[in-house]
C-alpha cells in the first residue's frame, strides 16, 4: 500500500497526529478515530468511549446488501493525510473547503483508510455511501517492525486469531459499515500462517453471520510463506488468502498482462480480484493522476475489478482551476472508462437537494436557519450525476452550487448560460431504475428565476417491451408547443414559498420503469427577451399516493418523544455570559430505535422568571436559533452562549424524514433546561 499523503510522504505529520489527545470518557465535542493497540481492541475500551453512540452510521445501505453485482467493480479507497481530518467531526465542522467526494455512483466500495491499526470509517462517509447503494470498510493494518511485533502477540495461538477477528466483527455491526481490508504489511513468522489463515477466515465467518452482505478484502503483501513480497497478480503465493475472503486488493504495479493472469487464476471469481491504482502515479499502470483511465480501460476489458487509491491527490495538490471543477473532471474520466455501476433511485420515495455536504448556509422551505460556513458529509442527499464539459461552448452550464440560495439545507443546481430564442436545453439529473405501478406518483420541484427562465423536469420511460417514453413536466405557459416532442406534457399548479417556486403534478405510468430524470430549461414563447438564462433547482421529490398523505401534521406528536439531558455543565463566559454544554437524548416511547434519518436541533433562551408557565412555549417559533443537525438519536451541546439575563434554555429537536418532509417546531419534542437550578460545576 502507498504511504499515506500526509505532505512529503517520509515522516510528516498527519493532521489527526498533530491534535492533542482527548480523554475519551469525558464529554465533549463527538469525534472519530481509529484503535491504536491490540490492548485496546481485546479490551472493547472504545465502547467505554463517550463518542461511541455517536459513531454508529444511521443510514441503512441502499439496494440488496446482501451481494455485489456480478460484474466487474469499482472499489474506491479513501486516503487524505492520514485520515480523520475534518471528516472526523460527527457533528460537522466550519471548514466549508473540506474534502468531500460526490461521484458515489461511479463506485461499489469505499474503504476508509490510515495508518493506524484500526481504522474506523467516520460515519459521515458511511451514512452517504449507503444513502448512494455503496458498502464502507474499515482498515485493519500492521507495518514495519511495530507491525511483525503486533502480528505476533495476535496470531500466538489460534484462540487469540479467533479473539481479534471477533473483536473487528463487532466493531464493524455495531457502528454499522460493512466490512474490512486487511493490510499486512511487515513479514510474518512462517510457523504462525496456519494462524494467519485462522484470522482471515474466522473474520470472514463471524462477519457474515453478524452482518449479511458484509465484505473481508486482502492486501496483495505478505505471501503465504509469511514474507513480505507484493505479488502485484494473483499467484499461488497469495491466492490461499484470497480463498479464505471475499476479494483481494492487488498491490498497484502490476503489469500489463497481469490482469487477465490474474482472472484466469481467479476463475469464476475474477471480479472479486480488484487491481490497484495510485492516484498519485506512484509506479502505477498508465501514471495515475490525469490519466488514470489507461488503467482502468485495460482492467475494464480484462474482466476484472479496480481499486483506486487515494482520489484526493486532487484536492491534496490543488488542481487547477479550482477543487469543485477539477474534481468533475477526474471523476468524469472514471465514468467515460467505465460507466455509471449505480441507479438511483430504485424505490420510492425520492428526495433530493443537492446538497454535497458542505456550504454557506442552512435552509429550511426557503427559510435561512444559518448563514455560517460548515461541513458535514453526513449530509449529502442523492447526488445528481451531472455530466462534466470542458466546452465553454455549452448552451447552458449545471453546477451544484452552495453560495447561491437554497430552498432546504445547503445547495441547489444552477443553471446559467445563453439561451436563444426558443431553443431550449436538457441537463442529465438521475439515473433511476424505478418500476411503476398503477398507484399514482407526484413529482413536484422547486425553482427560483425570473419569468424569463423557465425550468421543467423531464421524465423517460421504458415500457415492457423497450419501448422508450418522455413526459414533461413544466409549468403551464408555454409547454404547448413542446407537445410533439414527449409522450405527454403535464402542466404543473404552482405555489410560492418564500422567493420560490414550487411546482407539483401527478401521473400514472403502470408498467412502466422510469430509467432516466433530467432537468429541462427553456424561455418564454416568442419572447423578446435576452439571450441570458439563470435557474436555481431547489429540490426534486417524488412520492406515491400512500406517501403522500404523509405530511408533516402525521408525525409523531410531542407527547410520543423524551427528551433527556445529562453530563450538563455551566461555564462562565465573556462580559458576563455563561457557557452552557449539555448532551441531549431523546426517543419515542415504547420504541428500541429512532425511526427518524436526521433531527434538526434548536435552542431558545426563556428570559421569564416563571419557567414553569406555558406561556415560555408558546412563543413565536422565529426565536428559535438552529444549532445543528443529529443522525442519531442525541446531539452534544458544545459552546452555547447564554446571556446573563437568560433564565433557561429550551432544546427543540425537529424530526426529518427521508422524503423531504419535516415536523412543525410547535409539535416538536422540547426540553426546558433551568439555569437557576444550576452552578458552575459538571451536574452529570
Amino acid at each position: 500500500m502507498p504511504k499515506s499523503n500526509d505532505g512529503d510522504g517520509d515522516g510528516a505529520v498527519a493532521e489527526s497526529e498533530a491534535a492533542p489527545l482527548l480523554d475519551l470518557a469525558k464529554p465533549s465535542l463527538p469525534v472519530s478515530f481509529p484503535i491504536k493497540s491490540l490492548q485496546d481492541l481485546k479490551s472493547r475500551s472504545y465502547f467505554d468511549s463517550f463518542h461511541f453512540q455517536f459513531n454508529r452510521s444511521t443510514v441503512p445501505l441502499r439496494r440488496n446488501p446482501d451481494g455485489l453485482p456480478n460484474r466487474p467493480r469499482v472499489l474506491v479507497c479513501h486516503d487524505m493525510k492520514g485520515g480523520y481530518v475534518d471528516d472526523k467531526w460527527i457533528q460537522g465542522c466550519e471548514n466549508d473547503a473540506g474534502f468531500a467526494i460526490w461521484h458515489w455512483y461511479l463506485m461499489d466500495i469505499f474503504v476508509y483508510f490510515s495508518h493506524s491499526l484500526v481504522t474506523l470509517p467516520p460515519p459521515c462517509w458511511t451514512n452517504t455511501a449507503h444513502r448512494h447503494g455503496v458498502k464502507v470498510l474499515g482498515t485493519f493494518i500492521t507495518e514495519w517492525e511495530e507491525g511483525k511485533a503486533t502480528c505476533k502477540e495476535m496470531l500466538a495461538t489460534k484462540e487469540s486469531a479467533q479473539i481479534y477477528a471477533e473483536r473487528l466483527a463487532e466493531l464493524a455491526t455495531a457502528l454499522c459499515f460493512d466490512g474490512w481490508l486487511i493490510n499486512i504489511e511487515n513479514e510474518i513468522d512462517e510457523e504462525q500462517i496456519p494462524n494467519l489463515k485462522e484470522f482471515v477466515s474466522h473474520l470472514t465467518k463471524v462477519l457474515h453471520l453478524s452482518t449479511p452482505g458484509a465484505l473481508v478484502i486482502w492486501y496483495d503483501s505478505v505471501t503465504v510463506r509469511g514474507h513480505l513480497q507484493w505479488q502485484d497478480q494473483l499467484t499461488e503465493k497469495n491466492k490461499p488468502f484470497f480463498d479464505l475472503c471475499d476479494g483481494i486488493f492487488m498491490n498497484y504495479t502490476w503489469k500489463e498482462g497481469y490482469p487477465k493472469l490474474s482472472a484466469e487464476v481467479a476463475g469464476d471469481r475474477k471480479y472479486d480480484v480488484y487491481m490497484g491504482i495510485d492516484v498519485f502515479g506512484r509506479g502505477s499502470f498508465g501514471g495515475g493522476q490525469w490519466t488514470v483511465n489507461a488503467a482502468l480501460d485495460l482492467l475494464k476489458t480484462s474482466n476484472v475489478s479496480a481499486a483506486i487509491f487515494a482520489p484526493g491527490w486532487v484536492y491534496e495538490t490543488a488542481q487547477p482551476p479550482n477543487f469543485y471543477t477539477a474534481q468533475n473532471k477526474w471523476w468524469s474520466l472514471v465514468e467515460k472508462s467505465w460507466g455509471i455501476v449505480q441507479t438511483y433511485p430504485q424505490v420510492l420515495p425520492f428526495y433530493s437537494d443537492f446538497n454535497q455536504g458542505f456550504g454557506h448556509h442552512v435552509s429550511l422551505e426557503g427559510r435561512q436557519l444559518s448563514n455560517a460556513p460548515w461541513y458535514n458529509i453526513s449530509c449529502q442527499s442523492l447526488q445528481p450525476l451531472l455530466e462534466f464539459n470542458e466546452d465553454n461552448n455549452d448552451i447552458i452550464r449545471a453546477t451544484v452550487d452552495s453560495r447561491e440560495a437554497s430552498y432546504t439545507g445547503g445547495g441547489n443546481i444552477a443553471f446559467r448560460g445563453i439561451l436563444k430564442g426558443d431553443a431550449y436545453f436538457t441537463a442529465r439529473l438521475f439515473k433511476p431504475h424505478l418500476q411503476l405501478s398503477s398507484s399514482p406518483i407526484t413529482i413536484s420541484y422547486s425553482v427560483k428565476s425570473d419569468e424569463t427562465s423557465k425550468l421543467g423536469i423531464l421524465l423517460c420511460f421504458s415500457s415492457a417491451s423497450h419501448e422508450t417514453k418522455s413526459i414533461l413536466v413544466a409549468p403551464e405557459e408555454p409547454i404547448g408547443r413542446f407537445n410533439h416532442m414527449f409522450l405527454q406534457c403535464l402542466a404543473t399548479s404552482e405555489q410560492t414559498v418564500s422567493e420560490w417556486t414550487v411546482h407539483e403534478t401527478s401521473l400514472v405510468m403502470d408498467g412502466h420503469t422510469l430509467t432516466e430524470i433530467s432537468a429541462f430549461c427553456y424561455g418564454p414563447e416568442n419572447s423578446t427577451r435576452g439571450p441570458e438564462y439563470a435557474a436555481l433547482l431547489g429540490h426534486i421529490s417524488m412520492k406515491d399516493h400512500v406517501q403522500l398523505q404523509q405530511t408533516p401534521d402525521s408525525l409523531p406528536p410531542e407527547s410520543s418523544w423524551v427528551i433527556e439531558a445529562h453530563n450538563i455543565e455551566l461555564a462562565p463566559g465573556n462580559s458576563g455570559s455563561n457557557i452552557l454544554r449539555v448532551k441531549l437524548e431523546w426517543r419515542q416511547k415504547h420504541l428500541k430505535d429512532s425511526v427518524f434519518p436526521r433531527y434538526n436541533v434548536y435552542a431558545e433562551s426563556v428570559k421569564s422568571t416563571d419557567l414553569r408557565s406555558r406561556k415560555v412555549l408558546e412563543k413565536p417559533r422565529s426565536e428559535s436559533v438552529f444549532i445543528g443537525i443529529a443522525y442519531v438519536p442525541t446531539y452534544y451541546v458544545s459552546e452555547l452562549v447564554v446571556e446573563s439575563d437568560v433564565k433557561g434554555v429550551c432544546f427543540v429537536v425537529q424530526p426529518c424524514g427521508e422524503d423531504g418532509s419535516w415536523g412543525k417546531l410547535d409539535d416538536s419534542p422540547k426540553l426546558l433546561l433551568e439555569l437557576e437550578a444550576l452552578s458552575f460545576k459538571d451536574l452529570s
